[in-house]
């Protein structure tokens, strides 16, 4: 299954890095063609529509986000799948775990990139999309605590929401169910532990190793049985006997 490709990075050393990285793990991408900053980024995609596109955050003459929001206000459609490439830098990979895309860290992982990849091969048909973009654009202008909405994305589509309107998430083994206030539930294939990670910061605490609730919707904790809690939408979930500590010490902070 053959996958266009186009890279877009100021340096020609990673460039030439990626296509021979490409050449041995997943031959079956061609770069059809290259850039190396904003103009020359946007008018490449306009003229090759990949499938794909390698972008490199620190352009020559700007950012690869502003390659992405010239496409939220052109009539030309974004049709192509994206992969950020980065360096480590904390609060640009949170934001591209909120609005659910993929990013590679430099210097390029081999088997990263593999399965970046493969990723791409099973959501051949779902382009980034605008809705991915106009949410990364939105975390990238906030403070790392204060990203107001996430992306959720399954077999149905994308689905955004106000991360205060989520009650809580339950995991089956790799699956994560998401409980949202006035919607129905949404089942994802991300583990529960990567969500931990992205809303600890949010009033969100793991209480077991099957939960992890939202604290704005913690109705009672309950010592008895063993211990459990109560919420707004009427579950008793239980606490581990690990977390209880932890979750008492939360409850008193929010007194």
């Amino acid at each position: 299954m053959r996958i266009s490709a186009l890279l877009i990075d100021d340096d020609p050393i990673l460039r030439s890095g990626m296509k021979g990285l490409l050449s041995m793990v997943a031959p079956e991408v061609e770069i059809v063609a290259e850039a190396e900053d904003v103009q020359s980024g946007i008018a490449a995609i306009e003229k090759w529509k990949p499938q794909l596109i390698f972008l490199d955050i620190q352009l020559n003459d700007g950012t690869g986000f502003d390659v992405l929001e010239h496409f939220t206000q052109s009539t030309t459609r974004l049709e192509s799948q994206v992969v950020f490439i980065t360096a480590h830098e904390q609060y640009a990979v949170k934001a591209f775990r909120f609005s659910a895309l993929d990013y590679l860290l430099k210097p390029v992982d081999p088997d990263d990139l593999r399965s970046v990849i493969e990723k791409v091969k099973k959501s051949q048909d779902d382009a980034t999309g605008i809705s991915h973009v106009e949410l990364l654009l939105e975390n990238i202008k906030r403070q790392t605590n204060s990203f107001k909405r996430i992306a959720l994305t399954n077999s149905d589509g994308i689905h955004l929401f106000e991360i205060a309107d989520i009650i809580r998430c339950e995991s089956e083994d790799n699956y994560t169910t998401f409980y949202i206030r006035n919607n129905k539930p949404v089942l994802v294939s991300r583990t529960l532990k990567e969500f931990e990670e992205l809303l600890r910061d949010h009033g969100f605490v793991r209480i077991h190793q099957s939960h992890l609730i939202n604290l704005t919707f913690l109705k009672s904790y309950v010592k008895k049985n063993g211990g459990y809690v109560i919420m707004a939408d009427q579950t008793h979930l239980p606490i581990s006997q690990r977390n209880k500590e932890r979750l008492q010490e939360l409850i008193t902070k929010t007194l």
